[in-house]
């Protein structure tokens, strides 16, 4: 497995195509384009037709590692769930950005922007915003406004987005998604769920020095990876993943 699949319960790699048009709709269009994603992955046979305009090809989930690509009205979507390396993760999603030019008639014209995330997701019974706040407001000046007596945390989602050069077309996004509800801290019933860490570096198209979908990637994957393993990893992974341990 790879490195960072070992600092949290399940770390998945995601790739996103967002268009200006809408995608194909038609039976034929769709069936070929993922019978020729079946062609490369074999494994990849549960299909599901989610509402009028979204599809989802997928590997059994019951493994635990698995690839999956989706078509949404606007969208081309695909990813691998614990993949065993970054590599097997790089070897599907550039396989489906080769094939969408050609099955979906996707264009760079038509292209609003490209996005390539890793996420982080870590399973935790309690308050999520809480546990947040405790990883990572700690020696801020937030601080203080957690430790006011009494209070509950009941919302604490860091996002941040910066521009990562001058005409702002080439941008990355950290968000953290909680899933506590007033309710649950007020009861203290909490079901075990995921506290997700998301990082995205997003290409917008049109001025991009970029030829394919596929060059784009290799951008984005070694600026996401380097991004990750210099500041996400040391400073949000590793503090969260300390504050959730000391708690279970």
């Amino acid at each position: 497995m790879n490195s960072y699949a070992s600092l949290c319960d399940d770390f998945g790699v995601s790739t996103y195509v967002h268009g200006k048009l809408e995608m194909p709709t038609n039976r034929e269009t769709v069936l070929h384009f993922f019978e020729a994603v079946q062609k490369s992955f074999p494994k990849m046979t549960e299909f599901e037709k989610r509402n009028e305009n979204d599809y989802m090809l997928e590997e059994d989930r019951e493994s635990g590692s698995y690839r999956w690509t989706s078509i949404d009205s606007r969208r081309l979507c695909a990813g691998f769930v614990n993949p065993p390396s970054l590599d097997d993760a790089d070897g599907h999603n550039e396989r489906i950005l080769e094939l969408a030019p050609y099955h979906l008639d996707i264009s760079g014209m038509q292209t609003e922007s490209m996005d390539v995330l890793y996420y982080f997701d870590f399973l935790y019974q309690g308050n999520h915003d809480e546990v947040v706040a405790e990883a990572l407001a700690a020696g801020t000046p937030l601080e203080g406004l957690t430790q006011v007596p009494a209070a509950r945390v009941l919302h604490y989602q860091p996002t941040l987005m910066l521009a990562l050069d001058d005409g702002c077309q080439l941008q990355c996004r950290l968000s953290i998604e909680t899933r506590t509800n007033a309710y649950q801290v007020r009861t203290g019933s909490f079901p075990e769920a995921p506290i997700t860490v998301y990082f995205t570096v997003r290409q917008f198209w049109g001025k991009q020095p970029f030829k394919t979908f596929v060059e784009s990637y290799h951008n984005q994957r070694r600026v996401l990876d380097e991004l990750v393993g210099t500041y996400v990893v040391p400073q949000i992974i590793t503090p969260l993943a300390k504050a959730i341990g000391a708690k279970q």
